[in-house]
């Protein structure tokens, strides 16, 4: 994005100190709707972004047990039933929400002035498109994952759908954000996106505070050495190198137990293989788990490990990280630019069980080393991805979005139309 704004504009585009806004943000997930990473991405930026003065409405799905409307931690949050709420058609649910959405956007627009709109990912992407023009407006929209990147590629009707929706929801914003430079050049070369269009701003984490023992929650780990893991139980998180390594483990006699934690559609399959394949003293997956049952697995961990296969940033290997514990994650995507290999990490090959068993080793041949990777992880989370920095960016890119929009507007109105 051009950041230099042209001297030549009226004074109502100048620069404002302290600028407050209306913004409206869609996200189809909020908390305590947690279904992955995003909600969890919004509610960080929505909070901060309220806590410097910016008045925040959330945009969300909702359900008979959470209220309509309740403001959380300074954030207005709206919650809305799709039209065809009881539709077990993914994509019918979807575009039921989107319509719930720009109705429910169009009533508050009556009473809210809205400077900005903020989207996350196509699921919200027809409202969005369709209340930028309603409400006169720039869209920012976040992109988090590609259908492209998740499935290597667009192999199915559904998959060219759902790319085709994020083709649109890229060529119809304003301005884009993505959480690391892979995902900025997936941008570029699969969506043939506008470089200038796109800012990389990296995720963030709050501190996380451990306030009960691993026994509390998991009394058979007590004094159990374990290697933590955790993520949406799908394939790209590459969980199938976890049982590999388990088997591995397991015929060369090592002593690694796995403990992996998330929700998803392969945890059954992957709790069936460890018992078809006798690994249950090698690896356990323990499904959902709250913040306070991750923290302190976390921390009652040796080491963790982040097998993704596709991450374009790795909110994960950053929980662990910032606990001080010496983490391995896969080299693809943004974690390779999170992790520097034996400084701030380690680096394995994405879905090869060897090499994953490879760095487990050198941690456990090397504590004090271990130690070190682990304290150096901490320090550069806590760094460069805190929560206050990360709005304050994000912040920036709204001002310069608005302003950008202001000086085209007063640019037309000065040029006269006549060759």
């Amino acid at each position: 994005m051009n950041n230099i704004i042209s001297e030549q504009v009226d004074s109502d585009c100048n620069p404002l100190i302290n600028w407050q806004l209306n913004i409206l943000m869609l996200c189809w997930e909020f908390p305590p709707n947690i279904v992955g990473g995003l909600s969890r991405h919004v509610f960080g930026l929505s909070t901060h972004l309220a806590e410097m003065g910016h008045e925040v409405h959330v945009l969300t799905a909702g359900n008979n047990e959470l209220p309509s409307f309740e403001r959380m931690n300074g954030v207005n949050v709206h919650r809305v039933k799709p039209i065809n709420e009881r539709d077990d058609n993914f994509l019918s649910w979807i575009a039921g929400l989107n319509l719930a959405m720009a109705f429910k956007a169009e009533q508050l627009k009556d009473v809210i002035k809205f400077d900005f709109l903020h989207a996350h990912d196509w699921l919200v992407g027809a409202a969005s498109i369709a209340l930028k023009e309603s409400l006169s407006v720039p869209l920012l929209t976040t992109i988090h994952a590609t259908e492209h990147g998740r499935n290597n590629g667009i192999h199915t009707d559904m998959q060219q759908f759902i790319h085709d929706k994020e083709q649109r929801l890229i060529l119809e914003s304003d301005q884009i954000i993505v959480c690391s430079e892979y995902m900025r050049e997936g941008l570029i070369s699969i969506f043939n996106a506008q470089d200038e269009k796109i800012t990389v701003i990296p995720n963030g984490i709050e501190p996380l505070k451990v306030e009960r023992n691993i026994e509390d929650f998991f009394p058979e780990l007590k004094q159990k050495k374990y290697i933590f893991s955790i993520g949406r139980i799908v394939k790209e998180k590459g969980f199938e190198t976890i049982l590999e390594a388990a088997a591995f483990a397991k015929e060369m006699g090592l002593k690694c137990f796995f403990v992996v934690a998330g929700k998803g559609p392969m945890l059954e399959t992957y709790q069936q293989q460890i018992t078809a394949r006798k690994l249950d003293k090698y690896a356990a997956f323990v499904g959902y788990i709250t913040d306070e049952q991750r923290n302190a697995l976390i921390q009652g961990s040796e080491m963790a490990v982040i097998p993704s296969l596709y991450e374009p940033f790795g909110i994960a290997a950053l929980e662990t990280m910032i606990l001080g514990k010496p983490t391995i994650v896969s080299n693809t995507g943004g974690m390779k630019g999170i992790v520097k290999h034996f400084q701030t990490g380690l680096l394995m090959v994405p879905g090869d069980a060897k090499s994953l068993l490879e760095q487990i080793d050198f941690l456990m041949n090397n504590p004090e080393k271990a130690e070190e990777i682990g304290g150096k992880g901490r320090e550069i989370v806590k760094s460069l991805y805190g929560w206050k920095r990360i709005a304050s960016e994000t912040n920036s890119v709204m001002e310069d979005t608005i302003l950008n929009k202001r000086v085209n507007e007063n640019e037309q109105k000065v040029t006269p139309n006549n060759k």
